[in-house]
C-alpha cells in the first residue's frame, strides 16, 4: 500500500510567494494585531494605559456593593442596638442609631447618584474621597458606641465581646469598602483603636493578646483587600486586552476580506478575459504554425537560403511553445473561472500511464533516460475525464524529463492507497527542489531557481494545472523532493472515485463496442 505525503498548501501558494519576496511589507492591521497579541498578559501597561477607566470601574463596584449591603448594615443596627442597651445610655444609644442609619441612607442616595453619572463626566478622584469619608464616619460611629460601653476589668466575657462585635464590624467593613483603597483602613481603624485601649485597660494576658491580635487582623484585612483589588484589577485588565485584540482581529479581518474579495474579482476578470480571448489568440497563431511548416517543408517551392531556413525554424518552434504557453494558460483560466467541464467516464489510470510513456519516449531516449513502470495488477477504473487524467500523468512525466539529467531514471508507479483509493506516483533523479522552494514551484509561473539555471525552457503551469485538475476529481497532489535526491509527485485519487470491478469492466465493454461500431461505419456505407 501507499501512503500518500501530506498534502502541501497549494491554494496559498500565491501568498506564500507574496510573504517569502515582501516580508517586510506587513499590513498595519498584521503589526497591531501582533502587538495585541506581545501585550496579552502584560497587566502593568494596560493599567497605566487606562488607569482612570479602572478606577472607575472600582468605584462602580464599590457603589454595587454599598446597595447590596445596605439591608445587612440595617439589619447589624439593629442588632447592636438590641444587644448594648443594657450597658449604654439610651440618648446615647438614640443618637448613635439615628446616626448611623442617616449615615447609611446618605451612603445609599450617594452611591445611587454615582452610578447615574456618565463615565467621561465623572470626577473619580472626588468620588474617591466621598465614598472613603462615609467609611471614615461609619468607622468613628461605631467607635463611639464602643467607647460607651462599661469596661469589666475583671470579666473575661467583656473581652470576648468586644473582641468578636469588633471582628464582626470589622468583617462587614470589609466587604463593604473592599474596592477602594484604604477604605478597610478608614472604616475599621477608628473602632479597633477604641477597642484595643479598652482591651488594655482591662491588663488581662488575654485581653492583651486579643489586643494584638486585632491590630493584626487590622493589617491582614488590609492586605488581602489590597490582593482582591490587584486581583479585580488583573480580572478588568485581561477583559480590556481580550476586547481590544477582539477589536483588532475584527479590523484585520474585515482589511483580509477584502483584500481576498478584490483579489478574487481581479482573478476572475483576469480569468475571463484569458477565456474569452481563446480564439483571438490561437487562430494566428495556427496560421503562424501552419505557413511556417509549409515553407520550411518548401511544399509551394525551393528556398535556396538556408538562413531563411533557420528563420523559419526558429519560428515554428517559437509559436509551438507559444502555442503550449496559450493553451496551458487557458486551461487554467478556464478552471480558475469555474468553466471547465469534466466529461467522466470510466478510466483506467494504468492505460493513462503506458499512454504518456509512449508519447515521452522517443525524447526519454534521445536525452538517455530509462523509464521504469511498475503497475499493479487487475485495478479497476477509476470515475475521471479521461483528457484530465492523460494531461495529469503527461504533465507530470514532462516535467520529470525535462529536470532528469542524462542517464537518469524515472520510476512510474501506479496502485492502491491504504484508504481504498488510487494513485500514481512519478519519481526522478533529478536535481530536487529545496524546500522552501516548493511553494514557488506550486504557484502559477512559478519556478525554481534550479528550473531557471538547468531546465529546459518550461511555463511553469503544468504543476497548477495538475493541482487544479486534481481538486475537480475530489484527489489530492502531494510534492516531495530534497535538493540533490530528486524529486517524487503523487496524484491520488480518492476511494469514492474507484468504480466497482463488475461495473467498470461492464462500462469498458461498452466503449470497446462503441469504438467497433466507429470504425465498422465507413465499410458498411461502402
Amino acid at each position: 500500500m501507499h501512503t500518500p505525503a501530506s498534502p502541501l498548501p497549494s491554494a496559498r501558494a500565491d501568498k506564500t510567494i507574496v510573504e517569502k519576496r515582501g516580508g517586510s511589507g506587513q499590513s498595519k492591521s498584521g503589526r497591531a494585531v501582533k502587538a495585541a497579541r506581545q501585550g496579552l498578559g502584560n497587566h502593568t501597561t494596560i493599567r497605566d494605559a487606562h488607569a482612570a477607566s479602572f478606577d472607575h470601574d472600582l468605584l462602580v463596584r464599590h457603589a454595587h456593593v454599598q446597595q447590596q449591603t445596605f439591608v445587612m448594615v440595617i439589619s447589624l443596627l439593629a442588632i447592636a442596638t438590641y444587644t448594648t442597651h443594657f450597658g449604654v445610655d439610651l440618648m446615647v444609644l438614640g443618637g448613635w442609631l439615628i446616626g448611623s442609619t442617616a449615615l447609611a441612607i446618605l451612603n445609599q442616595l450617594y452611591a445611587k447618584k454615582f452610578l447615574a453619572l456618565e463615565k467621561d463626566k465623572t470626577d473619580r478622584k472626588k468620588w474617591l474621597r466621598i465614598f472613603t469619608a462615609f467609611q471614615f464616619a461609619g468607622g468613628v460611629l461605631w467607635a463611639g458606641l464602643f467607647a460607651h460601653l462599661p469596661v469589666l476589668e475583671t470579666s473575661g466575657a467583656f473581652s470576648i465581646m468586644c473582641f468578636l462585635g469588633a471582628m464582626v464590624v470589622t468583617s462587614l467593613s470589609f466587604i463593604a469598602s473592599r474596592n477602594i483603597s484604604w477604605g478597610v483602613i478608614a472604616a475599621a481603624a477608628p473602632l479597633l483603636t477604641v477597642i484595643v485601649l479598652q482591651l488594655m485597660m482591662v491588663s488581662t494576658v488575654p485581653a492583651l493578646g486579643l489586643a494584638m491580635l486585632m491590630i493584626v487582623s487590622l493589617a491582614f484585612y488590609h492586605f488581602v483587600g489590597r490582593l482582591i483589588r490587584d486581583g479585580q484589577l488583573d480580572a478588568i485588565s485581561s477583559r480590556a486586552e481580550r476586547d481590544q485584540l477582539v477589536m483588532e482581529l475584527e479590523a484585520s479581518r474585515g482589511i483580509s476580506e477584502e483584500a481576498r474579495r478584490r483579489a478574487e474579482e481581479a482573478n476572475l476578470a483576469k480569468s475571463r478575459f484569458l477565456a474569452t480571448m481563446s480564439h483571438e489568440l490561437r487562430t494566428p497563431l495556427n496560421a503562424i504554425l501552419g505557413f511556417s511548416e509549409i515553407m520550411s517543408n518548401e511544399v509551394m517551392g525551393p528556398i535556396d537560403n538556408d538562413n531563411y531556413k533557420e528563420y523559419l525554424a526558429d519560428i515554428h518552434r517559437s509559436g509551438a511553445h507559444l502555442l503550449k504557453l496559450i493553451n496551458e494558460i487557458l486551461d487554467l483560466s478556464r478552471i480558475e473561472a469555474g468553466r471547465y467541464e469534466l466529461n467522466e467516464e470510466p478510466v483506467k489510470l494504468g492505460h493513462a500511464v503506458e499512454e504518456s510513456q509512449q508519447m515521452v519516449k522517443l525524447k526519454a531516449n534521445q536525452k538517455k533516460v530509462q523509464l521504469v513502470i511498475q503497475l499493479q495488477p487487475d485495478m479497476p477504473a477509476v470515475w475521471a475525464d479521461a483528457r484530465a487524467v492523460r494531461q495529469i500523468v503527461l504533465n507530470l512525466l514532462s516535467n520529470a524529463l525535462k529536470f532528469t539529467p542524462s542517464g537518469g531514471t524515472i520510476w512510474l508507479k501506479c496502485g492502491w492507497t491504504s484508504g481504498g483509493g488510487q494513485y500514481i506516483t512519478i519519481r526522478d533523479t533529478g536535481p530536487g527542489i529545496p524546500e522552501e522552494e516548493i511553494p514557488i514551484v506550486l504557484s502559477s509561473f512559478g519556478q525554481g531557481s534550479i528550473a531557471i539555471k538547468s531546465a529546459e525552457q518550461g511555463t511553469g503551469l503544468g504543476l497548477p494545472i495538475v493541482q487544479a485538475l486534481m481538486q475537480m476529481h475530489d484527489g489530492r497532489f502531494d510534492l516531495r523532493s530534497k535538493l540533490r535526491a530528486g524529486t517524487e509527485v503523487t496524484a491520488t485519487f480518492p476511494r469514492s472515485r474507484v468504480m466497482p470491478t463488475a461495473q467498470a469492466d461492464q462500462n469498458e465493454n461498452a466503449k470497446v463496442r462503441e469504438r467497433q461500431k466507429v470504425v465498422q461505419a465507413p465499410a458498411m456505407s461502402a
